[in-house]
């Protein structure tokens, strides 16, 4: 069993550095995966070989825990991707970031071209005062005379009319509250006709899909009762396993088709939603697509990042409801419970599952019984713990965009900090979080910052953000003991 969890740790770590990290670094993802799992491997090792009473010396703890993320912090930044980051000019004002990978040193315009570029920007909306030359980009600092939204608008449609797609135009926020603009050269400006197809790749999707529906059906099989020797018996009984299988495909499937339509709306490019099918465990490691193209503001990346909880919440909360319905209830086994013991799952380690149990079973469950779960609840329920996943306001998560683009980069950074503390104090509590926590600090904690990423939100979107954040802590925290005193 600790080498199953571990073989599960190692697909799940391998699985978000492929997607966090892989884009700022040119490190191996496999040397920086090794570097994560060494302190697992180690202390697996050392249990196995003198057992799970045993204590490991403090030393090797200490020397684990201080050695290894130092490690994995120098080989990120001896291999990061050469873009300016936020530096100080002579008037102490930080440049920003860019979004966009290294390309070749950006061609110096001539005269002419520079005088077409200061053109671009007109005195009402934003009065250019210099131009930096940098290695990969030029900064036009100035001051803005009109709303952000204006104020890029006019100058991108005004650079894209004299230098076509030569350029992207970024706008930043800069020091003392002075946004500035950048321009870098455009990766995507040679496109062909086959490009979307390539995109997008069907074949792969489809393929992917089936391959974990096999997967999944073969775990739901399982949670159905169904044993291998009956399996053998009469196969048969592995259609069982659809009823788990299907809801939980559907839940992840429209979670990302969210992304993706969303995506699709603002016109940025993204593959199709790819499953990662495993032959044990849930049966799959979930389902992911990929931006190929900058975010244009920071609506858009609030759009796309929270459209893909609500629809799998959409989908989850009612297959849990009648799922509810199909289970049973059982009493609390004596080593306890916890929010992934489908057989044995304790409602009160969520606030939001203790809600929906005592509306769909009233009071056929007491404070000192369980639920022993359907396989559609299963599904369910695990739709619950993706969706808090995806919602944890850190880097390039779901929640990381949302607060990011509810709050600005620099302030989405530091709820990013403090939500991995959080949630490693949580997982003290709540033991299964702990592979979580433990992932959570090698995110990187600050998001890739939009085209536009001065323009604000609307109240409506600002609403939804605190929403989308609300059923998180519901789905996280454990329901508060005057709450069960009410309930029970």
């Amino acid at each position: 069993m600790v080498f199953f969890w571990l073989l599960v740790l190692g697909l799940l770590t391998y699985v978000l550095l492929q997607r966090s990290v892989s884009r700022i670094t040119r490190t191996p993802v496999w040397l920086l995966w090794l570097v994560m799992m060494l302190p697992a491997i180690i202390l697996t090792g050392w249990f196995v070989v003198n057992g799970s009473e045993a204590s490991p010396p403090n030393a090797l703890l200490l020397g684990l825990f201080i050695v290894c993320p130092i490690l994995y912090w120098v080989l990120i930044q001896r291999g990061r991707i050469a873009v300016p980051q936020t530096t100080k000019t002579e008037d102490n004002s930080p440049e920003p970031a860019l979004p966009v990978p290294a390309k070749p040193a950006l061609r110096p315009i001539d005269k002419d071209e520079e005088a077409m570029l200061q053109g671009c920007f007109p005195w009402s909306v934003y009065f250019l005062q210099n131009i930096e030359y940098r290695p990969q980009a030029m900064i036009c600092r100035g001051q803005l005379r009109a709303s952000p939204t204006v104020a890029y608008d006019t100058v991108k449609e005004n650079i894209r009319r004299h230098f076509g797609d030569r350029f992207l135009v970024l706008f930043q926020e800069g020091g003392q509250g002075k946004p500035v603009f950048a321009l870098v050269p455009n990766p995507q400006n040679q496109t062909d006709s086959g490009q979307a197809h390539t995109l997008t790749r069907p074949g792969l999707a489809l393929g992917l899909l089936l391959v974990t529906l096999f997967t999944t059906t073969a775990v739901g099989t399982y949670l159905a009762g169904v044993t291998e020797a009956q399996l053998q018996d009469a196969p048969g009984l592995i259609l069982q396993g659809l009823p788990y299988a299907v809801s939980l495909l559907v839940i992840l499937g429209c979670h990302e088709m969210g992304h993706y339509l969303m995506a699709q709306r603002y016109n940025m490019r993204v593959t199709l939603p790819y499953f990662i099918p495993v032959p044990f465990f849930l049966g799959t490691l979930g389902a992911f697509i990929q931006m190929k193209s900058p975010v244009p503001n920071r609506r858009a990346l609030f759009d796309v990042g929270i459209a893909g909880p609500l629809s799998g919440l959409v989908v989850a909360i009612p297959l849990l409801l009648w799922g509810l319905t199909q289970s049973t209830v059982v009493p609390i086994p004596e080593e306890g419970s916890s929010l992934l013991n489908f057989e044995a799952l304790d409602p009160k380690a969520s606030l939001m599952l203790t809600l929906l149990s005592k509306l769909i079973l009233g009071s056929a469950v007491a404070a000192d019984q369980a639920i022993h779960l359907h396989p559609v609840a299963i599904a369910g329920c695990l739709g619950l713990v993706v969706t808090a996943l995806n919602l944890m306001p850190v880097g390039q998560l779901d929640g990381g965009h949302i607060v990011h683009a509810m709050y600005g980069q620099r302030i989405g950074s530091i709820v990013g900090q403090v939500a991995r503390l959080l949630v490693f104090g949580l997982a003290l509590v709540h033991p299964e979080l702990m592979i979580w926590a433990i992932l959570l600090f090698f995110i990187p904690a600050a998001d890739q910052p939009a085209l536009n990423d001065v323009s604000e939100l609307d109240d409506r979107r600002d609403f939804l953000g605190l929403l989308a954040l609300t059923l998180l802590v519901m789905i996280v925290l454990p329901a508060p003991g005057i709450l069960t005193r009410l309930l029970y």
